[in-house]
């Protein structure tokens, strides 16, 4: 399996402009393993010195839509520097429609988006996963558009906020084996529930390194093999006796699970 290919994402503004030709532009490779990182409302030097930095740790691809032209011009002269390769999909176009208009453009970001009743909304849902990660507020549970059931480290928290930022309510609830999922789980429309389960050894290997990460052994009981396999087969036994659809989150990025997520609820 070929590493990973990463693509940072840099806009004053949302960054949808950004992402959106970024995957139409990735439609026409058969290249999978690559994950988009948008980084929104750049507006300050700060910011994109710790993008780029950011982005020379994955050895990245840079694309930026950024209207101010002394920050867009700074992108371009710190990449170059870094020999980072970069792609300015704004600023040539501002140049063409300045000379064919025969006037400046306004460099005032955001103006394609807009406040308008979509941004409210995804602003609500990213709330509601905020307030709704790992189990918490669960009398609102009936509130969610999308429930994401599984055990720990199942992408459960970074697809709830993928999701969210794509204007769905989410909330995750995490099992344990031996202990019942709560009765708010239960009582919620099972046309919203995906139940995450995941390989086992790949579970093992990303517990692992969570734990060296916080300076504990990696042996204990959270990483061991059995008793990861025991909490999968809970899991899997669980979401078999509910009509919950069940998605497999192994090697998948959470762009690429989120849409499955989408697709198997029909709300996609």
């Amino acid at each position: 399996m070929s590493a990973r290919r990463h693509i940072f994402l840099l806009s004053d503004a949302t960054g949808e402009t950004a992402e959106k030709m970024a995957s139409a532009a990735l439609s026409q490779f058969d290249e999978k393993n690559v994950r988009l990182l948008r980084i929104s409302n750049v507006r300050n030097k700060s910011q994109i010195y710790q993008a780029l930095d950011d982005a020379l740790q994955q050895r990245a691809l840079v694309i930026y839509t950024i209207v101010n032209r002394d920050l867009a011009r700074l992108v371009r002269d710190e990449c170059d520097a870094l020999g980072l390769p970069a792609i300015d999909l704004l600023t040539p176009l501002l140049g063409r429609l300045a000379a064919f208009f025969g006037r400046s453009p306004q460099q005032t970001p955001g103006l394609l988006h807009g406040v308008d009743e979509d941004y409210f909304r995804r602003i609500e849902a990213m709330e509601f996963a905020v307030k709704h990660d790992d189990g918490q507020e669960l009398r609102h549970l009936d509130q969610a558009d999308i429930v994401l059931v599984g055990v720990s480290r199942t992408s459960k928290t970074p697809l709830s906020i993928y999701l969210s930022h794509r204007g769905w309510k989410v909330a995750n609830v995490p099992l344990v084996p031996g202990i019942e999922p709560p009765p708010e789980l239960l009582r919620v429309d099972p046309d919203k529930v995906a139940g995450l389960v995941i390989d086992p050894q790949r579970l093992v290997e990303i517990r692992a390194a969570r734990m060296r990460n916080l300076g504990q052994d990696p042996r204990r009981a959270y990483a061991d093999y059995e008793k990861v396999e025991e909490e999968i087969r809970f899991s899997r036994a669980l979401f078999r006796r509910h009509p919950w659809i069940v998605v497999d989150v192994t090697g998948k990025a959470v762009e690429e699970t989120a849409n499955e997520v989408l697709v198997k609820l029909r709300l996609k």
